[in-house]
C-alpha cells in the first residue's frame, strides 16, 4: 500500500535561497554558525548547502529570472521524503498543483537525489526531495 504525504515526509530538509553573489553569501551563513556542507556543479551554477544544528540551506547562483526577480528570498521550502515515487503519485491524483512532469534527478551528494515541485496559492513552492541512499 502506497504511503501517504504526512506517512512519507520525516522533515524538513533545506529552505532554498538563490543569491547573485555566492563569497558574500557564504560569509554571511558563516558568520552566523553555518558551515559549508556540500558543494555541486548544477546545470548552470554553483550550488552549496550550509548547515547550523539541523537547519540547512541550499543556495545556488541565479539570474533574477530565475529566482522570481527577488534574490535572497526564500526560493522552495524543501520535505524529506523516504519514497518519493508514492508522494509523486499521490499528488498527481489530488488537486495540488505539480509543477514537474516526472520526478527530476540531479547529481548531488553520493548517490543523487529525486525531487519534484508543488505550488501553492501563493506562487510559493514546496520540494519533495529524496537523497539517494
Amino acid at each position: 500500500m502506497l504511503k501517504t504525504i504526512e506517512e512519507n515526509a520525516t522533515g524538513l530538509q533545506h529552505v532554498g535561497i538563490p543569491t547573485r553573489d555566492m563569497d558574500a553569501t557564504i560569509k554571511f551563513w558563516e558568520l552566523l554558525g553555518f558551515k559549508v556542507t556540500g558543494e555541486f556543479q548544477n546545470l548552470t551554477s554553483k550550488v552549496k548547502f550550509l548547515e547550523f544544528k539541523g537547519l540547512v540551506i541550499e543556495t545556488w547562483e541565479a539570474r533574477a529570472e530565475q529566482a522570481n526577480g527577488v534574490v535572497g528570498a526564500i526560493n522552495h521550502i524543501s520535505l524529506n521524503v523516504e519514497h518519493i515515487e508514492d508522494i509523486f503519485a499521490e499528488c498527481q491524483t489530488s488537486t495540488l498543483n505539480v509543477v514537474n512532469d516526472s520526478i527530476q534527478e540531479r547529481p548531488f551528494w553520493d548517490k543523487g537525489i529525486k525531487f519534484f515541485n508543488v505550488e501553492g496559492p501563493n506562487h510559493e513552492i514546496v520540494e519533495f526531495c529524496q537523497i539517494n541512499q
